[in-house]
């Protein structure tokens, strides 16, 4: 006497997808709640980096830089904050079943190779303006780090690219040591600026 198994039930075969992917609901197949979405790792990170810069920030010193009412700890707060945001709204849109798409949204050639003269032309220049901070001052080695990172990136206007460079850097500079009392090397310009 043969039985036929009843209706919904395999009768011994698979019932895998071809791929061999389980057509269950994401979180019921073997694995877990955790298989196949590596993004809930992304919102432990983002997470453990919001409790992270909100506890610095709340355990910070302020008396020493405080000008009026806002002082060092808001901006970290603010960003501490929105870490932790984004990591609960990340969290639930993949537990929702929202998915990254994976690559899809850049204009890049995976199979081309990286670009390594760019890489280390910019590690060089920001390794010369960390050696040069000091003894050229801030406005010389920013605007050596300005103009050659806009030189590394593609840029070969010989006469605006430091010209730009150099204005940027007396800006950053002014705005760093007068307008936000961070003091920042001078240099030889130190008696100018």
């Amino acid at each position: 006497m043969t039985t036929t198994p009843p209706e919904g039930a395999s009768g011994g075969v698979s019932d895998r997808a071809p791929g061999g992917a389980s057509d269950a609901a994401p979180g019921t197949a073997r694995g877990g709640l955790f298989r196949g979405r590596s993004e809930l790792g992304v919102c432990l990170l983002l997470l453990a980096l919001g409790v992270l810069v909100l506890t610095d920030a709340v355990t910070m010193d302020g008396d020493f830089a405080q000008r009026g009412p806002v002082g060092p700890a808001t901006v970290p707060v603010i960003v501490g904050t929105g870490l932790l945001i984004v990591s609960v709204l990340l969290a639930v849109d993949v537990l929702r079943g929202g998915r990254g798409e994976a690559e899809g949204g850049e204009d890049i050639d995976l199979s081309a190779p990286g670009d390594w003269r760019t890489v280390l032309l910019l590690a060089g220049v920001f390794l010369a303006n960390a050696v040069l901070i000091d003894p050229l001052g801030f406005p010389v080695s920013g605007a050596l780090l300005f103009w050659g990172s806009a030189y590394a990136l593609g840029s070969r206007d010989p006469v605006r690219d430091p010209l730009i460079a150099a204005a940027l850097s007396v800006v950053t500079f002014l705005a760093f040591n007068n307008l936000l009392g961070v003091p920042l090397p001078g240099g030889p310009l130190m008696e100018v600026l």
